[in-house]
């Protein structure tokens, strides 16, 4: 009991006076949702791929603030449904960072399929996303499931790729040309099929991204 009181009167006391305790957890970073209120951002090119599904329609673009940079990105997935339909990736959510600072991130992702889950969140280790493959199963014919877009891959300005846990259907295509002159990637927009009533549904079909110069300090 004296050790356990002790130890009580331990924390509280390093707490007052301002101590980093191991036993206090770190904070998570605080996340906002930039939805579009930043669309006004310039931006100096965008990145495409060859291989992406035909149906649905390219919906609206969101934007990174200014200054602020993909680091990372999340993937909402339908898993397996094994003879049922297949959707595989429905959506992929940017992660925004200013520099290398991650206590504060805001989140883009344009519009999104409605099935599945959202994963854990992947990150540079530093550095920004400059560059994207995609992951594409091809259209199955009439009687076929559709599942279109499965999963992707980006490359860091840092040089480590970083691979999505979406579904296996189809093949990865060409990588996108890179983010020129030092920019990243800070921006998202993407082509999503709508709900079809019962009948094939295959939700993301393409994205296109927009890259963003940094600014000279």
């Amino acid at each position: 009991m004296a050790t356990l009181l002790f130890s009580a009167l331990s924390v509280v006391s390093a707490l007052a006076f301002g101590s980093c305790l191991s036993v206090v957890p770190e904070e998570k970073p605080y996340l906002e949702s930039a939805r579009t209120q930043y669309n006004s951002r310039s931006f100096t090119s965008v990145l495409t791929v060859p291989n992406g599904e035909k149906f649905g329609n390219w919906t609206w673009p969101e934007m990174c603030p200014d200054n602020f940079f993909a680091v990372g990105f999340q993937l909402r997935v339908e898993s397996e449904q094994y003879g049922l339909d297949d959707t595989a990736l429905n959506g992929i959510r940017l992660i925004c960072a200013k520099g290398e600072e991650r206590s504060f991130l805001y989140t883009i992702e344009s519009h999104t399929g409605f099935y599945g889950d959202w994963s854990a969140p992947q990150y540079c280790p530093r550095g920004v996303l400059t560059s994207f493959q995609l992951r594409v199963e091809p259209h199955q014919g009439l009687f076929g499931d559709d599942t279109a877009a499965n999963n992707i891959r980006f490359r860091c300005s840092s040089n480590p790729t970083l691979t999505g846990t979406g579904l296996g259907y189809g093949e990865f295509g060409l990588w996108s040309e890179s983010c020129a002159g030092g920019g990243g990637i800070c921006g998202i927009e993407s082509k999503v099929e709508e709900f079809q009533s019962g009948l094939d549904d295959s939700s993301l079909n393409d994205v296109r991204f927009r890259c963003c110069a940094k600014t000279q300090q």
